[in-house]
């Protein structure tokens, strides 16, 4: 089973893919407030939705950067007809190698929700993200935390995942401040949209398993779904955080 296929299918509903919810989303993105013309880096794209809605929005300019090829593919058929040809410059390649060739001090914008494990971790994302986004520029990242410490059995459940994977939500927002970035807001994903989130994410694919019984990889995505469907109920909806966290250069 191709997990990144797995991952398309199970957000084939997701306005975004991750537990935010949708208005906070953009009312953190609001708070940048950005201007035509003005350029947006995200890594990690995805299907590229944030992107494709700030140049509806905006008419910014962007660049994704995504490892996997079915997601930029997801990427082009969903902006084809939204927005301009050419309005975002789509890279398929791993996150350190990509942003190697991106400009230094060229985006107004650095986002990367949810990947920031392409680029080593949180603090070593925020480091390359200050020399990509100019001079009062914002980086918008989207970080799991621990709401408190993980027991041994979920970390197993998970994995084998350690306690050091994540910090705390202060804590995130202590590695930016290290590094000279300030603190402009954060919204943390609650209870509801948790539950929002895992349920989408769970049904979607039990569904397409329902509609597509003859799909060679159904058994084993409605084990792999039904096995993180209990984990995300006995353990992570009490002990697994997500938060977004704009820091201004």
């Amino acid at each position: 089973m191709d997990r990144n296929r797995f991952s398309i299918i199970a957000h084939r509903n997701h306005a975004f893919s991750n537990p935010v919810n949708e208005t906070k989303m953009m009312n953190i993105i609001r708070k940048v407030q950005l201007k035509s013309q003005d350029r947006v880096l995200d890594i990690g794209a995805g299907m590229c939705e944030l992107l494709i809605r700030l140049v509806e929005n905006y008419k910014i300019s962007g660049v994704a950067i995504e490892l996997y090829g079915g997601a930029i593919d997801e990427a082009k058929r969903q902006a084809s007809g939204r927005i301009p040809d050419g309005s975002i410059e789509f890279i398929v390649d791993d996150a350190n190698a990509a942003v190697e060739n991106c400009e230094q001090d060229g985006f107004e914008l650095g986002v990367c929700i949810g990947s920031t494990h392409a680029l080593g971790g949180l603090e070593s994302t925020l480091e390359k993200m200050k020399r990509l986004v100019k001079k009062d520029g914002y980086i918008l990242i989207g970080e799991g935390y621990w709401k408190q410490r993980p027991s041994a059995a979920y970390l197993e459940a998970l994995g084998g995942a350690s306690e050091t994977d994540l910090k705390s939500h202060a804590d995130n927002v202590k590695v930016a401040e290290a590094l000279g970035l300030v603190p402009i807001w954060s919204y943390a994903a609650d209870d509801n949209d948790w539950d929002e989130y895992e349920w989408l994410y769970s049904s979607s694919i039990e569904n397409y398993c329902h509609e597509n019984p003859d799909d060679p990889d159904r058994d084993a995505m409605l084990e792999r779904i039904r096995s993180w469907r209990r984990t995300y109920l006995q353990w992570g909806r009490d002990t697994l955080g997500f938060g977004l966290y704009l820091f201004r250069k």
